[in-house]
């Protein structure tokens, strides 16, 4: 067995909350449960907690620290005797070989640790010997997780109207779509994954938003390019348009230029804090090509303004 603080990637300086700290990562890294598909997570979660079993135990660990004992727990010479505890004691094991005391079944420490980062569902049991010191490890690998894909159409991915899915099995079932989704977001359906000894894996989507033919997406907010004829930014008019919620009259009022930003207040993304995002549209001027009655008005009109006169050297 490794070092325990090289394990845990700790000075030997570490307190004992790091020593908690780092343990906790590295079990909730390679819980056999979270990794079904990766064998040598396994020995590396075993390995985190014979680490920790020695080093969260203050006499355990001052014994290794003085080289009495080895990282296995066991005493580096068996036989010396006496030393503060360091000694060879019979006693101290039982007829299976594991220490009779000081956690060596996972009953300590390391256990009430995974009570609290697992909800109380402990991997380890006193019975049954595997890799690792002889002490007890039981663990039921859940089935694997399965990955689905799922695009949601623009205007729903805006109001986040509910999705259905349909499992590998063949059941389909509705899933509500979270504030701030954006596409590659992950939602986990539990136990909606592949069975195995310790019950059923997790159903893993991947949302992508599609596309849409006129509306685009710039953080939270929703963009609209709006082309609009020269008579109507000229005179003024009202413009039927598209959002998330439908089509909208717009109001252009006389003397619109080309470029002028509108906004549409909470016509765009949901956030996380349950406000909205807006719309934005932008008005675009389309010059009809080659119209010989605009060509001869624009010739015989003269602007007396000098609107470039801010780009003059």
């Amino acid at each position: 067995m490794r070092d325990p603080y090289s394990v845990l990637g700790l000075p030997r300086s570490a307190t004992e909350a790091d020593i908690k700290k780092a343990f906790r990562k590295l079990a909730k890294d390679n819980h056999p449960d979270r990794n079904a598909d990766d064998p040598k997570a396994l020995e590396r979660f075993k390995e985190a907690n014979l680490a920790y079993e020695l080093l969260s135990d203050t006499a355990k660990r001052a014994q290794f620290d003085r080289g009495e004992i080895g990282p296995d727990g066991q005493p580096t010479n068996p036989f010396a005797g006496g030393g503060g505890g360091g000694g060879f004691n019979p006693r101290d094991f039982g007829s299976n070989g594991s220490r009779s005391g000081g956690g060596a079944d996972f009953a300590g420490a390391a256990d009430d640790l995974f009570a609290e980062i697992f909800g109380g569902r402990s991997p380890f049991g006193g019975s049954g010997a595997a890799s690792g010191g002889g002490r007890g490890f039981r663990t039921q690998v859940r089935g694997p997780d399965v990955a689905y894909r799922l695009t949601v159409p623009f205007v729903d991915a805006v109001q986040l109207n509910p999705q259905r899915v349909t499992l590998r099995s063949g059941q389909t079932i509705e899933i509500k779509l979270p504030a701030g989704l954006e596409s590659g977001k992950q939602m986990r359906l539990a136990g909606k994954g592949e069975p195995g000894p310790g019950g059923h894996g997790d159903a893993i989507v991947t949302i992508e938003i599609a596309p849409h033919r006129a509306l685009t997406r710039e953080g939270d907010d929703v963009l609209l390019t709006l082309p609009i004829k020269l008579d109507e930014a000229v005179l003024g008019a009202k413009i039927r348009m598209p959002t998330a919620e439908g089509m909208v009259s717009l109001s252009i009022p006389p003397g619109t230029a080309s470029g002028k930003m509108f906004r549409l207040k909470g016509r765009g993304f949901r956030k996380l804090d349950a406000t909205r995002g807006d719309q934005l549209v932008t008005v675009q001027i389309d010059i009809p090509p080659d119209h010989e009655e605009l060509k001869a008005f624009a010739a015989s009109f003269v602007d007396p303004r000098n609107i470039r006169a801010t780009l003059d050297g």
